[in-house]
């Protein structure tokens, strides 16, 4: 038979309470440190586990924040899913991570089965510019924070990064080292980070007195798949770009390996680019990783705070649930957009 609160208790020599303000991280009654180890080593030796669902259904909270990302293959989600983890666990709470799959009706199924499970909080990487069921939701009652793209028509608060000054500092370094012909690739214009980082290039542009063709800008897809066909269009014609601003790591990954393709074959399409061991081009990408070093053709990163971004999304939404729990209508937490600045760097982390 499992052993209870009250066989910790009474092993400890302490009250039921006391082994609760022991063992509830979230619970910040103090303690001494010897009633600690004593409570702790009492929970070990009869190998007790705390009934969170008793617990949850008494206190009305499972401690619990439920997260939706658009995908899980991907190493910008998962720093930011770091953040959030380690912010979590400091805080007392655990994670309860799903995938929408990009897609929005995937999106509504997670938000609703997080619901389901009386998440205290929730923390959403919107699929697409489509927010009536989460501002919904959180009319409802439901503490919500969007992280890394903005909704517009909604008045949730959001954490993400400082995308249009990121792209503006990357297209400008690009300029300064005297390329003029300068696209923009990749970008699916329905999320509120690939329109934000094409506004930067385009305002870098303006001031340089520079009006880009048309054609310039190709817009379409934040994958690896999407820079590769992307790069095709542009090396399809007579005079590509001589320098490119990639929208994200993963279209500028598939950017580079096209640019490897074309750098070990003797034809390149129509252009009038000779084979050499050297890209043709030069690419300035939005965020830098562990891959970085490997990309010959990249010259300048705008890098994000990934795992900062996690850590403030959840210090939002914990004040958001703390507020709940006051049931403090007049009071409720401001909703806020939050940009954190990005870093601009030359290739191997030289500073710009």
């Amino acid at each position: 038979m499992g052993k209870t609160i009250k066989d910790v208790a009474m092993t400890a020599g302490v009250s039921t309470a006391t082994v609760s303000r022991v063992l509830a991280p979230e619970i910040s009654l103090p303690v001494t440190e010897k009633t600690r180890e004593r409570v702790i080593a009492a929970a070990e030796e009869l190998d007790y586990r705390m009934n969170f669902t008793a617990r949850s259904l008494k206190r009305q909270e499972t401690m619990t924040v439920g997260v939706v990302f658009p995908e899980l293959a991907n190493d910008f989600f998962m720093d930011v899913a770091e953040g959030i983890e380690k912010e979590l666990l400091e805080s007392g709470y655990t994670m309860l991570l799903s995938s929408s799959r990009n897609s929005i009706e995937e999106e509504k199924k997670r938000i609703s089965m997080l619901a389901d499970r009386m998440v205290d909080g929730m923390l959403i990487i919107p699929a697409g510019s489509q927010g009536d069921h989460l501002q919904a939701l959180s009319d409802q009652g439901m503490p919500m924070v969007l992280v890394d793209r903005i909704i517009n028509g909604t008045d949730l608060a959001s954490v993400t990064s400082d995308n249009e000054e990121g792209t503006f500092h990357l297209t400008k370094a690009l300029l300064s080292d005297g390329f003029r012909r300068i696209a923009f690739v990749g970008g699916e214009i329905t999320l509120s980070s690939a329109r934000e980082r094409l506004s930067g290039y385009n305002r870098a542009l303006a001031e340089a007195g520079i009006q880009p063709d048309p054609s310039w800008i190709c817009l379409g897809g934040m994958d690896v798949e999407d820079g590769y066909k992307q790069m095709e269009r542009l090396f399809d014609k007579e005079n590509p770009p001589e320098a490119m601003v990639a929208v994200n790591l993963l279209v500028h990954l598939g950017m580079e390996r096209f640019l490897l393709n074309i750098t070990s074959s003797k034809t390149i399409s129509k252009t009038s680019y000779k084979t050499s061991s050297a890209p043709p081009v030069v690419i300035a990408g939005f965020d830098e990783s562990r891959y970085t070093p490997f990309l010959p053709a990249c010259r300048y990163t705008a890098s994000q705070d990934a795992v900062g971004m996690g850590r403030e999304a959840v210090k939002q939404v914990i004040e958001k649930i703390r507020e709940k729990k006051l049931n403090n209508k007049n009071k409720k937490a401001a909703e806020r957009i939050i940009r954190l600045p990005v870093i601009i760097s030359q290739a191997m982390g030289e500073k710009a």
